[in-house]
């Protein structure tokens, strides 16, 4: 089999194709007017990259014939793609490559609408973050849920663009590099807020892992592509995976926000330093006099 095999698509989706080539483009048109160095630049098309390959070549096939493969899928598309994504710090040149005409005309006012600010303002709350980026995980493992959802084409496909939308809600929001404002968080909300969500998904975690009884029979029933694999051992192997690399992931993003933390303390540019550093109206008057 040759590489050409692998990335055919095993459920052809033009959602993907669009939206993959929508935002290479714009990138590409926005990296010439901004600047982002190389490492940025690997790093956004590394997320792109793995969102696409786990979502548009023929490893679909196991994603929906396997539970550690389906596991596998899921921690790309919720913590791997949108992680490094938003690692690559891509708001200015994804800006930029859009057309001004088209940034003045569409992306302005939907911006500036209260319905989607108030939205976004819901979403990005650190509770309602933590919920949702959690909560996501627990609402598609949920058995009679997953089920569904591994037999209805157009579930899937929801349950799938849900993980990615929701990890690219929410690693924007933790690996923000600027103090707040114009970030949505402080720095140390960012990292109480992706540590908050390393305990849930242990738990889910070890939980799956150590139960005794299969948990996700869908796999039996429409046949699994690794028949040397015993539905425990797969279960189990997709457990591991949830408890231990996305646990990791959420301690890497926990690492890198309180490095953020710590760069601006340095540089003085936390609300509170700057509030420490402005002269009170004693001081202003001595100063003058």
């Amino acid at each position: 089999m040759t590489l050409l095999y692998w990335l055919q698509p095993w459920e052809p989706s033009p959602t993907v194709m669009i939206c993959t080539l929508l935002a290479a483009v714009v990138f590409v048109r926005g990296k010439r007017h901004a600047r982002v160095s190389l490492a940025r630049q690997l790093s956004f098309w590394f997320g792109l990259g793995a969102l696409y390959v786990v979502l548009h070549t023929r490893l679909d096939y196991y994603f929906e014939h396997e539970f550690f493969m389906h596991r596998a899928q899921h921690l790309v598309l919720h913590h791997l793609g949108p992680f490094f994504i938003a690692l690559a710090y891509p708001g200015a040149a994804l800006r930029a490559g859009i057309p001004f005409k088209w940034r003045q005309r569409f992306v302005r006012p939907v911006l500036a609408a209260r319905p989607v600010r108030v939205a976004l303002d819901i979403v990005m709350h650190p509770v309602v973050a933590v919920g949702l980026f959690v909560g996501l995980i627990y609402f598609w493992l949920f058995s009679p849920i997953h089920f569904i959802a591994m037999l209805d084409w157009r579930l899937y496909r929801v349950m799938n663009w849900s993980m990615v939308i929701d990890g690219l809600l929410f690693w924007w929001l933790v690996l923000d590099s600027r103090p707040a404002p114009p970030a949505r968080l402080s720095p140390g909300k960012r990292v109480l807020v992706v540590i908050a969500a390393i305990p849930p998904q242990i738990v889910l975690g070890a939980f799956i892992f150590f139960t005794p009884r299969e948990l996700y029979p869908v796999y039996s029933i429409c046949g699994r592509a690794f028949t040397w694999l015993s539905p425990m051992r797969d279960q189990q192997i997709g457990g591991l995976l949830l408890w231990i690399p996305g646990s990791m992931m959420s301690v890497v993003g926990a690492l890198i926000a309180l490095r953020h933390w710590m760069r601006l303390s340095a540089r003085g540019r936390l609300a509170q330093n700057r509030r420490s550093a402005r002269p009170t109206s004693n001081q202003a008057e001595r100063i003058h006099t």
